[in-house]
């Protein structure tokens, strides 16, 4: 059973380490199932609102430009055509949705691939949130410089927990998100992280599977 140490505000690593549960912290590391998440997760983000005019659309262009035959030029029944400047464009983009679907269980195998990929290698520790009685940038500051670990850092802390978001937020090349929030891209796209007890409890649940599908 993995561990992770408990930080404290004055930025050290107290003596006490909490066992994290194998269940969400012991997975082996999926690749394919974690690159399917995260391409997921990428897609749902992206706004698709990117659009062309088809010949259809654009103004001008009702009159046919000269006469069918007799002028020695090629024939031409729109001054809109595509083949013109100014013409519609032929199968341009249109506004269109890039989610694609991955089920429960699959996103929360991926979940737990992300979360032991960090139990494993030791960038995963545990804050004492209480310690942030109200928002003060400065101890989080030296309780990230004490911990000793890469950036960017990864703060998942429970909605009650505001005096250490606050703490958190404005500094560089960290990002603070609630449980429910958490992603595979955000858990990989961090080099260490940093979870409150509450959260710690709610990531936890979020990964666990239902009893229905543990029978």
């Amino acid at each position: 059973m993995p561990d992770a140490p408990i930080l404290n505000a004055d930025g050290g690593a107290t003596s006490k380490k909490v066992k994290l549960a194998d269940a969400a912290f012991g997975a082996r590391f999926n690749e394919p199932l974690v690159h399917q998440s995260v391409r997921a997760e990428q897609a749902a983000r992206r706004r698709g609102t990117a659009a062309t005019k088809t010949r259809a659309m654009v103004s001008g262009g009702g009159a046919k430009p000269w006469r069918q035959k007799g002028t020695g030029r090629a024939r031409a029944g729109s001054s809109r055509s595509p083949l013109w400047t100014g013409g519609g464009t032929v199968f341009g983009p249109q506004p269109r949705s890039y989610t694609f679907k991955v089920n429960r269980k699959e996103q929360r195998a991926a979940l737990r691939s992300a979360l032991s990929l960090h139990a494993g290698r030791g960038s995963l520790a545990v804050l004492d949130a209480t310690a942030f009685k109200s928002p003060k940038t400065s101890d989080a500051f030296d309780l990230l410089d004490g911990w000793n670990q890469p950036q960017p850092t990864l703060v998942v802390l429970g909605a009650e927990e505001s005096a250490a978001a606050l703490s958190f937020r404005n500094l560089a090349r960290v990002a603070v998100l609630l449980p429910e929030n958490v992603g595979v891209a955000d858990l990989l796209g961090a080099a260490s992280l940093l979870v409150s007890e509450a959260a710690l409890s709610d990531l936890s649940a979020r990964v666990e599977a239902p009893s229905r599908e543990k029978a």
